[in-house]
């Protein structure tokens, strides 16, 4: 399967080969003759997935090559084995809530947040081009974004749901073993690039559903990919002394310094019983404020780390 990214479309020019031909992960998705130096970009999952769609949008103009991968895992695996590859990693839903593995693998990966993407998630229920809904008796997907369409589902309880590792993977099996009878849930997109038939759209039960992505590089990439006259926001990981007031003395400190923090997730610290570490997202105005806030914080945490300053992220439909 060939795809190309048009420097001005979303939309992907898709010239099929027989469905049995087509890759579903582990090697380079996209493939295209030019002369100009591609973008190489790591996603969990396959062509069509939220993860694919958040990566061109975020990288709208650029001529990029997906690498996909099978997990997380083997996408931070990806940027150590080579530095000129960045990452595009989910990291909350505004539904599903965080992923919090993905916390861990970028804190332990050395790498740094670039930027960041919030999709909003729509999902669309497809099949085989000759069936209809007459024909469904089962309908796939990863079991979050049956989560997410519980309602649509309830309304067509004649369908079997099974779960898969992927939507769009769901999508790619129906197409590549002529599943008869199987329908996706997945994005629109996915039926244009495995030749599938769009049943009804926006068939998710919450229309204010939104992924947020990071963007993720080496630091030697990182340094050419910020932009620092909009950085805007930045991640940093912390523990804490095991003590009365620790947390209330950094908010104190930031809340001083007028900076907004939008996020904070704590996750417990493996053999250290009842102690945490508390990802933090802060947002600022004055970079010379954030720097005196971060140094007057320094002091009372323990194991500060920076995971990333970037522009905050835009919401796209």
């Amino acid at each position: 399967m060939y795809a190309k990214t048009k420097a001005n479309n979303n939309k992907k020019d898709i010239k099929q080969g027989p469905a049995s031909e087509q890759p579903l992960s582990g090697i380079f998705c996209y493939t295209e003759t030019k002369r100009s130096m591609k973008r190489k970009v790591a996603i969990q999952g396959v062509p069509g997935s939220f993860h694919d769609i958040a990566a061109h949008r975020y990288f709208e103009g650029d001529d990029i090559e997906l690498v996909c991968c099978d997990t997380f895992e083997q996408v931070f695996d990806r940027l150590e084995e080579d530095a000129a590859t960045v990452a595009l990693v989910a990291i909350e839903n505004t539904i599903a809530g965080s992923l919090l593995h993905n916390y861990e693998l970028l804190r332990d990966s050395g790498c740094s947040i670039v930027g960041e993407h919030k999709l909003r998630i729509k999902h669309s229920l497809m099949c085989l081009p000759e069936e209809d809904w007459k024909d469904l008796t089962e309908v796939n997907s990863h079991p979050v974004a049956l989560m997410q369409c519980r309602e649509f589902l309830g309304r067509h309880r004649n369908l079997k749901v099974v779960e898969t590792d992927d939507t769009a993977g769901a999508a790619a099996s129906i197409a590549r073993d002529h599943l008869s009878g199987h329908a996706a849930i997945c994005h629109r997109d996915a039926a244009d690039i495995y030749g599938l038939k769009v049943l009804e759209e926006g068939i998710e039960t919450n229309k204010h559903n939104f992924t947020r992505f990071l963007v993720i590089a080496s630091e030697r990439q990182a340094a050419n990919m910020r932009g620092k006259e909009r950085m805007n926001k930045s991640s940093i990981v912390f523990s804490l002394p095991h003590e009365e007031g620790s947390l209330s003395a950094i908010l104190s400190v930031l809340s001083f310094y007028k900076l907004n923090l939008s996020k904070i997730q704590s996750l417990p610290i493996i053999g250290k019983e009842w102690q945490y570490l508390f990802y933090v997202d802060l947002s600022f105005t004055d970079p010379t404020r954030y720097l005196q806030a971060i140094n007057a914080i320094k002091p009372l945490t323990q194991e500060l780390k920076l995971l990333g300053e970037y522009e905050n992220g835009k919401q796209s439909l």
